[in-house]
């Protein structure tokens, strides 16, 4: 149960940052305070139901393609949680390319660090602490 927490902890945050980094490149990309967490949450959960799918059917007729599935159902929640939210707003195709893009980097990349990240406070926080006590 604490694993799968952490790994929606983890898929969260990379998410929220991905997105913080988009708007901060693109001035076509704006992400609303008051509306933030819900399309992060939109776009995570848009993005796990829709990559497994999307990863199913180019297998069974275009396997060809399976390399950029991540960036499609990147895409696609990028579309959804515009849509869905009030939160995030992307305009201009070439915003979109770029969005797509810059989001599916950096989520995967902090997915890959973040890990590293909790364990390594993980374990810090578990060590003994030296010096006096009282």
């Amino acid at each position: 149960m604490i694993r799968l927490l952490l790994n929606v902890a983890i898929a969260l945050g990379s998410s929220a940052v991905g997105i913080l980094v988009a708007t901060w490149l693109l001035e076509d990309m704006t992400v609303k305070a008051s509306g933030f967490v819900v399309a992060v949450v939109v776009f995570t959960l848009a993005q796990a139901v829709l990559s497994p799918f999307i990863t199913k059917v180019a297998a069974r007729n275009a396997p060809a393609f399976l390399g950029g599935i991540g960036l499609v159902s990147t895409l696609v929640a990028l579309v959804i949680a515009n849509v869905f939210t009030d939160g995030l707003s992307i305009s201009g195709v070439s915003t979109w390319v770029l969005a797509s893009l810059i989001v599916w980097l950096v989520t995967a990349v902090a997915a890959f660090f973040l890990p590293f990240l909790v364990l390594r406070n993980r374990r810090e926080g578990d060590q003994p602490r030296r010096g006096r006590t009282t």
